[in-house]
């Protein structure tokens, strides 16, 4: 590596031993054995590192770890991660409550509490939620304690689910307004082809999408015990990085390395800025209960200008959902553009479609002067 690329990468990563508020993900195959159950090695091993990263309190960690099913699973007599809703959850029951214990009785050698958070999608898309669970997970920090976060996914189904405790983690990160968020895994990094392939090399650093255009991501972990792969790690890392906060994607078994900012894994450069939290979980945590179906000029005006969706530029609604529910816009292809808060029911939009907001008030009265997406409740998809 040349010099100027050395001192690039120390002065990336000199911020990461900077951040104060952290945290950090571990995905199921870094936790278990590879016919299910936990190795309390592994887990010793992690809160190791974070207690040391933790110091008396310096700074903050809250850890996103996945692991609940496929603890649950030996206990149960389960081979493998049944493929069926009904014994995930009954495995992540049992399973949840050993992951807990251990991670309990690891950091009870160092003095420290943990506080077991589980999360659905409705505690991120839904703004009271949000708070409430932005004001549980402060409390925790404030009062000593590690947040351990998981999916409840005793309860979660395919329709109300994140899908991966990656995502999860990005919109953890940004909910607790962390400083860094470090993504563990059984790969050391992103490479630019499969890392078992002779002649492919680590990516140390990304600092925008263009930076892995060519990279030829897989979607499987080595284990098989995890839903995510690279694919979900890569999106997280986009997600957190948008919102302004920096990520460090690299294997649990060199946790330390990382957390100390050094030159290990790969280290996504912020993108973006803090958005507004509802924003954030509106464009990847909230599911749409329908759609607007807007012509090429209410697209151009939501998308270009960035304004409010008026009815005169809606063609047709699907869909059942009251107002204050996120829906998508889409264009007349049908692609999504852009995703809002809107302010009718359903049933009310389509005596509104193509028709002046002066026209409506007058015929239908003043509270039908207003905004079908305000701008305030909108996030653009698709520039």
């Amino acid at each position: 590596m040349r010099r100027s690329q050395v001192s690039a990468v120390s002065g990336a990563r000199q911020g990461v031993t900077e951040a104060r508020r952290v945290v950090v993900k571990v995905g199921s195959s870094s936790l278990t054995t590879a016919a299910g159950g936990l190795d309390a090695d592994r887990v010793d091993a992690l809160v190791d590192v974070l207690a040391k990263v933790r110091g008396g309190g310096e700074r903050e960690i809250v850890l996103v770890s996945s692991g609940a099913i496929a603890a649950g699973l030996a206990p149960l007599g389960l081979a493998r991660r049944p493929k069926d809703l009904a014994r995930q959850q009954a495995a992540a029951s049992v399973g949840q409550g050993l992951l807990v214990a251990r991670y309990t009785a690891s950091f009870a050698r160092y003095g420290v509490r943990v506080g077991q958070v589980l999360l659905t999608t409705d505690d991120t898309s839904r703004r009271a939620h949000y708070r409430n669970a932005y004001r549980t997970l402060d409390q925790l920090l404030a009062m000593g304690a590690v947040p351990v976060v998981n999916e409840n996914d005793t309860v979660a189904t395919d329709e109300i689910r994140f899908g991966d405790n990656d995502r999860l983690a990005a919109l953890v990160a940004h909910l607790v307004r962390a400083d860094l968020l470090v993504l563990l895994s059984d790969v050391d990094g992103l490479y630019d082809g499969d890392p078992s392939t002779p002649g492919t090399s680590r990516l140390a650093e990304v600092r925008g999408p263009a930076d892995i255009a060519h990279v030829s991501i897989g979607s499987a972990g080595k284990a098989g015990l995890g839903t995510g792969g690279m694919v979900t790690k890569v999106e997280a890392a986009r997600i957190a990085a948008a919102a302004g906060i920096p990520v460090v994607l690299t294997s649990a078994s060199r946790a330390a390395d990382a957390l100390a900012g050094r030159d290990t894994g790969t280290h996504f450069h912020r993108t973006g800025r803090r958005s507004a939290d509802r924003l954030l979980w509106l464009a990847h945590a909230s599911t749409p209960r329908g759609a607007l179906i807007l012509d090429d000029g209410a697209v151009r005006a939501v998308v270009e200008r960035r304004t409010s969706l008026l009815p005169a530029g809606i063609a047709s609604v699907e869909g059942e959902f009251s107002a204050g529910d996120p829906v998508e816009l889409r264009d007349t292809a049908g692609r999504a553009v852009a995703r809002g808060l809107v302010n009718y029911d359903a049933k009310e939009i389509p005596q509104l479609l193509g028709r002046s907001t002066r026209d409506l008030a007058k015929e239908l009265g003043p509270a039908y002067e207003r905004e079908v997406v305000h701008r305030d409740d909108l996030v653009v998809l698709h520039p």
